[in-house]
């Protein structure tokens, strides 16, 4: 399968996917999202169908000034406000498939992650950043707002107060920052960026692919819940995978002292 914006790349158990518009910035339009939404789409259903092969997605950018510099404006500038929303449901569409996928979603911020960027990143399970890395929703100064999930996932990962300055400043963080106040979960040398990210995925194949995926979607849909639904959803989740022969695997390697072998069933 063929894309116009993007390079997609296996290596080892990763999945890297990287948008391929340096001269744009990587700026998000509508061709972008859309092939977005066609990747994750076959990953979900290669993965639906029991392969294992790939255990993590890398989202990242082309070149090294941007991971997704914002959405693309000049595309954006004469749209109305039926086609905002189109457009808006197709950015948020991509993000719970991020959000919804069996793996990992890893983002490799190696430059700027802006408005649709930034969003984009945090769509991901976690963000690795560059030193050279740097933050934004900077819509309000366009006399918009984050419009594919900025303003609830910001708020979800470093609380309402420091989101809202964020949102209503449009100020621009770098990753040092991002890391204070939780944005980021690393920030490493830009030459380590991609290596940092496949020791990521190569440390999650070693895992079980079920407990991985149960892990992730209790962590995601716990998160919304009242704590006492949330740990029930974890009590049937814990329950469930000793239903499976990754479970009966895993613990009699670690009774004998050796390597599982986990086939994801």
């Amino acid at each position: 399968m063929s894309y116009e914006t993007l390079e997609i790349e296996d290596r080892d158990a990763a999945r890297i996917v990287r948008i391929n518009r340096p001269k744009a910035l990587n700026a998000l339009n509508q061709t972008v999202v859309a092939e977005l939404s066609r990747v994750l789409e076959a990953l979900t259903e290669q993965i639906h169908a029991g392969d294992t092969s790939v255990r993590g997605l890398i989202l990242t950018g082309a070149g090294d000034k941007a991971f997704v510099a914002g959405a693309d404006i000049a595309a954006m500038r004469d749209m109305d406000p039926d086609q905002a929303m189109r457009f808006a449901s197709q950015g948020h569409a991509v993000g719970e498939m991020l959000a919804n996928l069996q793996i990992p979603a890893i983002a490799a911020v190696n430059g700027f992650a802006l408005g649709g960027g930034c969003e984009l990143a945090m769509a991901c399970d976690f963000i690795i950043a560059s030193e050279k890395a740097k933050f934004g929703q900077p819509e309000v100064k366009l006399a918009v707002i984050p419009g594919f999930g900025g303003t609830q996932r910001l708020t979800r990962r470093v609380g309402l107060a420091r989101a809202i300055e964020l949102c209503v400043t449009g100020e621009m963080i770098r990753a040092d920052e991002a890391l204070r106040i939780g944005l980021a979960n690393r920030v490493v040398a830009p030459d380590q960026l991609l290596d940092t990210c496949l020791g990521i995925v190569a440390a999650v194949a070693k895992m079980g692919p079920l407990a991985v995926a149960a892990a992730k979607r209790v962590l995601h849909q716990g998160a919304e819940l009242p704590l006492e639904a949330a740990n029930q959803l974890e009590i049937e989740a814990f329950a469930g995978l000793f239903a499976s022969a990754d479970q009966r695997e895993g613990m009699q390697a670690f009774l004998d002292k050796r390597e599982p072998t986990f086939t994801g069933k």
